[in-house]
């Protein structure tokens, strides 16, 4: 079945695509709904200086129940406002904007809007611009090439997980931080874990959610937060993301299981 790619030149959706679906029954109180939807609702920020790609962007993901929109900015400047705003919980970030790059607003977001989850959007391919996106904390990372649904479905991801990249991009991110490793890597050393913090990392690195790491060591959700915080403090990290770089960086994961776990249904 063909996907709408994002550059791709299609026919705009009809209204009766774009409107939205009748609830299938009554829930008990109204207040109840409101409060669910308000729940299960992804709050997501555009940001491209493109106005075509941003309307592309809103039009196709308007069909899903569980993202909405709720902002557009074209260059950093505007971003910033509307973040203060409307306080989304997801942003699409073009890596090339005008004035402030992609790359260095993200710094700006992660830093002052922890709690926020950057997906960048972008041409290029170049591993010197995923991987600085990485440090600079962004969660995922997509091509412009990427269907409809692979967006919505890093944006689900990103939001429940906090990281999502691209299968194909796994290689030559794990590759280029292999190289990486050679430098000194002072003050953060696997020596720090014990075997089964390691074994998490593992499992942090290969993309597995706290759930399913669970349940691999038939552990509760709670006993692996607990492991995570623990892998935060000796490391000096901060999220999932950096606990993934680290294990890239060290080659806790093998080529082959790295990319096996991002192509994970």
């Amino acid at each position: 079945m063909h996907q709408t790619k994002i550059g791709e030149q299609k026919q705009s959706p009809t209204l009766s695509q774009i409107a939205p679906k009748p609830s299938a029954g009554a829930p008990p109180t109204r207040t109840e709904q409101e409060t669910a939807t308000q729940n299960a609702v992804i709050r997501v920020l555009l940001v491209d200086d493109h106005t075509l790609m941003r309307e592309g962007l809103r039009q196709l993901l308007s069909l899903e129940e569980d993202i909405d929109i709720v902002g557009e900015a074209s260059d950093g400047f505007e971003a910033m406002q509307k973040i203060r705003q409307i306080q989304p919980q997801v942003i699409l970030l073009d890596i090339n904007l005008p004035v402030v790059d992609g790359i260095t607003l993200t710094r700006q977001i992660t830093q002052e809007y922890p709690d926020i989850s950057v997906i960048i959007l972008t041409m290029y391919r170049q591993n010197q611009y995923m991987l600085q996106a990485l440090k600079n904390g962004a969660k995922g990372y997509l091509p412009k090439s990427a269907s409809a649904a692979e967006v919505a479905e890093t944006i689900r991801k990103v939001h429940a997980e906090g990281l999502a990249i691209e299968p194909e991009m796994t290689r030559a991110i794990v590759n280029e931080y292999r190289r990486l490793a050679e430098a000194s890597s002072e003050g953060q050393s696997t020596e720090l874990l014990t075997e089964k913090e390691l074994e998490i990392v593992r499992y942090v690195a290969a993309g597995l959610s706290n759930k399913e790491i669970a349940e691999k060591l038939s552990y509760s959700e709670k006993t692996v937060k607990n492991y995570l915080s623990i892998i935060f403090q000796k490391l000096h990290l901060r999220d999932r993301t950096q606990v993934a770089i680290f294990a890239l960086r060290h080659g806790l994961l093998t080529d082959e299981e790295v990319q096996g776990s991002y192509n994970q249904p």
